[in-house]
């Protein structure tokens, strides 16, 4: 068996809070679809989500079922921390078959157990949860009473442990080493793919102590004309002499996320660049002077916004999220967002990705910090320079 990331205390501390939740809520059963919330329950961890795959919480003190392909019952044999009859594999013929669906299989296990009568929730908002899926399993437990019960499992995932914390600054490591090697490869003429090996590399293998993870986003490096758009991914274009290159990048152990967004200039610094930092600096340190128990998201923004209204500039998408475990193909946690509206009160032990992009007309700068609050204030968990890197 793989070593386990937690003790078993953590996972039925977990359970315990995601139980009474379901009493709140009158849930007699927990079907839990969102990939980043199986681990977080199990410490099951393999790439087999592309099939269904779900986690069962039931609401008497009893452990969670995992059940997937028949094939990765033996992954969840190592990785998870249930006894083995609680690792269920449906069987190879409903991988992929018209005829029939694996929910039609996982929603007749559940009849078999005694629990298709049950007040059901269930994530209805998960990645890879099909509509297909859904309406296959609904079908298959008509006694069934369906609650959503989508961000359940996320909202108590955004109050990290100190366990967990312990990942988060390992992860932020190897954010740290993936910007260096950025500012170390990135070049003039540079291909565009080969930083982005020279990078993978670093989040990968950048400490001796501890393995890094494949990152949930795959990491963003936008030259040119391409940092006006948030998104695109990289290609054989070669870097130009005079480009600022905004890079998003980010470090994993075991499988908790820090992200780490930074800025760099390939020749002179273009007055309107450096004046554009110079305002989101000067927002970051208003959102690190904000961020503290008691404060609303949305507070932090509004610190933000004043300063950058104050310089001339505007933007409108959120600056920043609740951030911890991550599965592609995201690794924020859709809880908490750092935005006008979101009065959700920060609390110690949240961790939060504060991103400040100004995508602007055919350049952009990117300045981030992966935030943990504390019982006084907060701590910026990635540690490194936010003036932009000039390399001539």
């Amino acid at each position: 068996m793989i070593e386990l990331p937690f003790a078993r205390e953590e996972y039925q501390q977990r359970l315990g809070k995601i139980r009474a939740e379901m009493a709140k809520r009158g849930i007699e059963l927990l079907i839990v679809n969102d990939v980043a919330n199986q681990h977080y329950i199990t410490g099951y961890d393999g790439w087999s989500f592309y099939t269904p795959q779900v986690v069962l919480v039931p609401i008497e003190d009893a452990e969670p079922v995992w059940i997937g392909r028949a094939m990765d019952a033996a992954g969840g044999l190592l990785t998870a921390w249930m006894k083995p009859e609680n690792v269920v594999g449906f069987p190879e013929d409903h991988v992929q078959r018209g005829d029939r669906h694996p929910m039609d299989w996982i929603a007749a296990w559940i009849v078999a157990k005694g629990w298709g009568s049950r007040h059901i929730g269930i994530e209805l908002e998960a990645y890879y949860f099909s509509p297909k899926a859904h309406a296959r399993l609904v079908a298959g437990l008509p006694n069934a009473k369906w609650h959503d019960a989508d961000l359940l499992v996320n909202w108590i995932r955004a109050v990290k442990s100190a366990p967990e914390i312990v990942y988060l600054r390992k992860a932020s490591r190897l954010a740290e080493a993936a910007v260096a090697r950025a500012y170390d490869v990135i070049a003039p003429g540079v291909r565009e793919c080969d930083a982005i090996a020279a990078i993978q590399a670093a989040q990968i293998a950048g400490s001796p102590d501890f393995a890094g993870d494949i990152t949930a986003l795959p990491p963003t490096i936008l030259g040119g004309e391409n940092a006006s758009a948030p998104h695109i991914m990289w290609s054989d274009r070669r870097f130009g002499k005079d480009e600022t290159i905004a890079l998003e990048l980010a470090g994993v152990c075991r499988r908790y996320a820090a992200g780490l967004a930074r800025t760099m200039q390939l020749g002179k610094t273009p007055t309107r660049v450096a004046d554009t930092a110079k305002a989101v600096i000067e927002g970051m340190d208003a959102v690190l002077g904000t961020v503290r128990p008691g404060t609303t998201a949305e507070a932090v923004e509004a610190a933000w916004r004043k300063v950058i209204e104050r310089h001339g500039l505007k933007k409108e998408s959120r600056i920043g999220y609740s951030i911890g475990v991550a599965y592609p193909p995201d690794w924020g946690e859709h809880t908490i967002s750092l935005r006008p509206g979101d009065k959700t009160v920060l609390q110690p032990g949240n961790v939060v990705h504060s991103i400040l992009g100004m995508w602007m007309d055919g350049w952009g700068i990117e300045v981030s910090e992966t935030i943990l609050v504390t019982e006084t204030g907060n701590e910026t968990l990635t540690k490194f320079p936010r003036d932009i890197h000039v390399k001539a």
